[in-house]
């Protein structure tokens, strides 16, 4: 309903000033009718229009000094608020002629839309709320005091690298050309955080800034921000200190999580004013935050600065459009590509290793699991034929331990150690959930329980031992152990430990985002005056890839476009219109009106302090007339569908369970009324069983057992008009979706857990050619014995070689010449890399590929040699044969060693006295024959 000038002020304005600490009534802090005489001449050009000896401003706001700091032009609801643009502007100069002092701020409304004026700084713009006087007081200092920004002093200690200081120097620049939105795209490692405290401290100082925000999505990067901050600039104060968790106005420096800060401005008493930061720093800024939690940004206008590692070429359109990029360019980019390549490189490059277990690749099924496995399933009165699973289902559907097994066994074997050589460096392990994480944990601890449950650990955001000193974050970042951090989602991004040398994708990856960011985590080069004994040097780190990740982004080069989600609440009030729709087409006039309750219903759950509802006032404000929902016309719905539909995502203080139930009773409902009677039965079937799964054991649930046995018979779904049926549901939703919290069957079916052995089929790196050409090695291999097959038929030395014939040395010299001309570029070295054999010749690689001559593997030859070993000495202590399983991997990883080696880590984990304590004299001479004669 529409408001006079003087309801508008009395009912909108009034109110919303007193919220912001403006006691409309105390003529300390407001004046309203404020006089402005006009006898002076031509007091300011904009005032030629007006004849006028006096004007009459709506409100001016004091300043602590008793001063005109601001005024308030207001027009009527049904006005523009950009018709008092003008005349608010003028109120400003005039106050300012006829008073002094500085030239007041201005502000125009209509009680719904507010627009904030920095005369003479900034052109206006839209604001949900009005400035505290402390805001007010704070303008006006920057004001006066902030100096130019363009030859600022950018602190080299902070952030002294030529791209950082560019990136700081391309916001400054921005700011002083009057821009509000910057986006920095950045690679993960390059020192974002500490480019945005040096830019900070360069806007603090300058006075162009006094209160900062810096918005995280996760704890564990609040109080790695919050370190760093502590770092760099130690004498501002910082929010929340240790065990803060009330918000106080008192800091400069804010660190909050997304979640944390919607919750403070959702507050009935709002703490911060829409005004309390100067700047906001947005860490990973992209359109699923936005989405998400992008009401925070809507409600602090202010400076923005986004931070993203997001390769350009695939940020969202919609992320440029949220920080105004023209043409789909950042205010500031530096790629990987250009940190690996600077001389010295600032990041770190890395080396893929594929790894594939057998199931992986070929699946679970009878022609998969060993003879010797389906006979112990026959014993067990299992059929094989039962067994069968894609190798995609595994971590889903179906999860086998002996496929974890084999993957840690190869990550062990494949990883970079520390400088023992034998112990992995810091790893993170991806996992697809925290299931998997803790099954990857036990095998851990049960392949290596020597390092007594130390060597790897699931980090997890629920669990609170992983924060804070101390905590299992703490150790993994600044202790020896663990060593493997096993993790779903916490460590994919942000986290920042330059000591990592390994990433393991125990999973796929489907987002090109989220990949690049979880590569990212080991980018960071070590810090020359704070090594670690773990890590001494760092110049390179492994990916091992164990499903096909980057397979799979050379197919898809962006990751799969995952469906926008439709939040809960919007499908629901969606239903619930087009459920009224049907019945108005039907004329069930009853059914529509109780249709219509029910949308008012959930539009009054609305949160009444959330910005977006704060800016659709004007279009609620029209649904608040009882008599509104008594028809309803196409365009009625036309606007709640398109406006007031699109505000229902503000709705999250909700109990969703009840909710899900209620979508399902509507879309039955909604079917039932069209006549779909196939479709309603599915949906009803599904709400019997939603039903069946309400424990009985539970008092409040006992409370409608009867209901609940009804609901279970064909006979209570059979009501035959559409408003006994009606009757039906709503008993359903008044009685039990409440109840929804306690039902059991709330989890997806079981995993099928499963333990046949696995065993990796693939492992591939290699790198080749003058470009350094990166293929598996599979597919190198079968490169070089393709083209030796096609030579052979043309080369005479090749035809020489596959009769038996001897050729001369410079023959083979020749030969060789040719190979490494010909794709794949085929040296003696990389044929040592790829037939893992380092000390056959040139020729004999040609005559094994020929299939003249078998070549043996170093593992190989290192297995058959340690099998033969045990068989001679077939009554080995399980002490001993531990301690020759790990010399083995020693001398597979190292090729060779020294004496001293045995009696040093790693072997010292069996017996403090490594090989001394574990052997005789005569079997230490046996053993160093063994490993003398493999390492020669």
């Amino acid at each position: 309903m529409p408001r006079s000038e003087a309801e508008t002020r009395k009912q909108l304005i009034d109110q919303m000033l007193d919220s912001a600490g403006w006691k409309v009534d105390n003529p300390n802090h407001v004046t309203t009718e404020f006089t402005i005489n006009l006898s002076s001449p031509a007091l300011h050009e904009a005032e030629a229009v007006y004849n006028k000896k006096k004007e009459f401003s709506d409100y001016v706001l004091l300043g602590k000094n008793g001063k005109a700091i601001a005024v308030v032009e207001a027009k009527k609801t049904s006005k523009d608020a950009a018709l008092g643009r003008e005349q608010a502007k003028q109120y400003c100069y005039n106050i300012q002629k006829e008073h002094g002092g500085e030239l007041p701020f201005c502000f125009y409304t209509n009680g719904h839309s507010i627009y904030f004026w920095d005369l003479e700084n900034a052109p206006p713009r839209k604001i949900v709320g009005y400035p505290t006087r402390e805001d007010l007081e704070r303008f006006s200092f920057i004001r006066k005091n902030k100096k130019p920004l363009t030859h600022e002093f950018i602190n080299p200690d902070i952030a002294g690298r030529d791209y950082q200081l560019r990136a700081i120097r391309a916001v400054l620049e921005g700011i002083e050309a009057k821009r509000r939105d910057f986006l920095l795209v950045m690679a993960t490692g390059t020192g974002k955080t500490r480019t945005c405290i040096a830019l900070t401290d360069a806007l603090m100082r300058a006075k162009h800034a006094e209160k900062v925000l810096f918005l995280v999505d996760r704890i564990a990067l609040r109080e790695q921000a919050l370190d760093a901050f502590k770092e760099h600039l130690p004498n501002e104060p910082r929010w929340p200190n240790i065990g803060e968790t009330n918000i106080v106005k008192d800091r400069r420096i804010y660190v909050s999580t997304y979640p944390t800060m919607l919750n403070i401005i959702r507050q009935e008493k709002q703490e911060l004013s829409p005004h309390f930061f100067d700047l906001i720093i947005v860490d990973e800024s992209h359109r699923s935050i936005y989405n998400t939690y992008g009401e925070v940004l809507d409600y602090f206008k202010t400076t923005t600065v986004g931070l993203t590692a997001t390769p350009t070429n695939v940020i969202d359109h919609n992320t440029f459009e949220l920080f105004h990029c023209e043409g789909g360019l950042p205010s500031f980019a530096y790629t990987y590509e250009e940190a690996v390549n600077n001389d010295p490189p600032y990041l770190c490059n890395f080396e893929v290793q594929k790894i594939q277990t057998r199931f992986q690749k070929e699946g679970i099924s009878k022609r998969t699991i060993s003879l010797e496995e389906q006979k112990k399933l026959i014993l067990e009165g299992k059929e094989v034929a039962e067994f069968s699973f894609e190798g995609t289902q595994l971590e889903k559907q179906v999860t086998n331990k002996g496929t974890n097994t084999a993957i840690v066994r190869a990550f062990m074997e494949e990883s970079i150690k520390d400088q023992n050589g034998v112990l992995p460096g810091k790893t993170i392990f991806f996992c697809s959930s925290k299931s998997h994480a803790r099954r990857i944990e036990e095998i851990f601890d049960e392949l290596y329980p020597e390092y007594k449950g130390d060597l790897a650990k699931v980090i997890v955001s629920e669990d609170s031992r992983v924060y804070g000193k101390g905590g299992l974050l703490d150790q993994f970042t600044n202790k020896d152990f663990p060593r493997i951090a096993i993790s779903v989602d916490m460590l994919d991004t942000g986290i920042d430990i330059r000591e990592l040398v390994n990433l393991v994708f125990a999973k796929p990856v489907y987002s090109y985002t989220k990949f690049w960011q979880m590569i990212g985590r080991g980018t960071r080069l070590l810090e020359p005056n704070k090594i670690k004994p773990w890590c001494p040097e760092k110049d390179r780190f492994l990916v091992l890839d164990c499903w096909d990740n980057f397979e799979y982004f050379k197919v898809e080069p962006k990751g799969k476009e995952l469906a926008a989600q439709t939040p809960l609440p919007i499908t629901l009030f969606s239903l619930r219109l087009e459920k009224l729709e049907k019945a108005l087409e039907l004329g069930e006039e009853n059914i529509a009106l109780s249709e219509g309750a029910k949308l008012r219903t959930l539009i009054s759950q609305l949160p009444a302090q959330s910005v977006v509802i704060r800016e659709a006032q004007a279009d609620l404000s029209q649904l608040s007339d009882v008599n509104y929902w008594n028809s309803f016309s196409s365009e009625k719905i036309a606007f709640l569908r398109n406006t007031i539909q699109p505000l229902l995502r503000t709705l999250s203080e909700v109990d969703f369970k009840a909710m899900r139930f209620e979508r399902d009773l509507v879309k039955h409902s909604l079917l039932t009324l069209s006549g779909e009677k196939q479709k309603a039965e599915v949906i009803q079937n599904s709400i019997v069983k939603t039903i069946s799964e309400l424990p009985l054991s539970v008092s409040f649930v006992r409370k409608e057992e009867e209901l609940i046995t009804q609901s279970q018979k064909t006979s209570f779904w059979a009501e035959p008009s559409h408003s006994a049926r009606e009757t039906i549901s709503d008993t359903l939703l008044e009685k039990l979706s409440p109840l929804m919290r306690f039902r059991e069957g709330d989890q997806r079916p079981d995993t099928i857990h499963l333990n046949f052995t696995d065993e990796v089929i693939i492992r591939e790196k290699v790198e080749f050619g003058p470009e350094n050409e990166s293929v598996s090695i599979t597919k190198y291999r079968e490169m070089v014995e393709a083209l030796i097959a096609v030579l052979t038929e043309e080369n005479p030395i090749l035809l020489k070689i596959k009769n038996g014939e001897e050729i001369s040395a410079e023959e083979s010299t020749t030969l060789a010449g040719i190979l490494q001309e010909e794709h794949p570029h085929i040296t003696e070295d990389l044929l040592r890399t790829v037939y893992q054999n380092r000390n056959a010749t040139f020729l004999q690689f040609i005559k094994h590929i020929l299939g003249i001559e078998v070549l043996q593997s170093f593992p190989e030859k290192v297995t058959d040699a340690f099998e033969q070993f045990y068989q001679e000495h077939n009554n080995l202590s399980s002490r001993q044969m531990q301690f020759l399983d790990l010399l083995k991997t020693f001398l597979m990883e190292r090729h060779s060693f020294e004496k001293k080696d045995l009696i040093s880590s790693p072997f010292t984990t069996i017996h403090p006295c490594g090989i001394r304590g574990v052997f005789s004299s005569q079997e230490i001479n046996e053993i160093l024959a063994l490993t003398k004669a493999l390492a020669a």
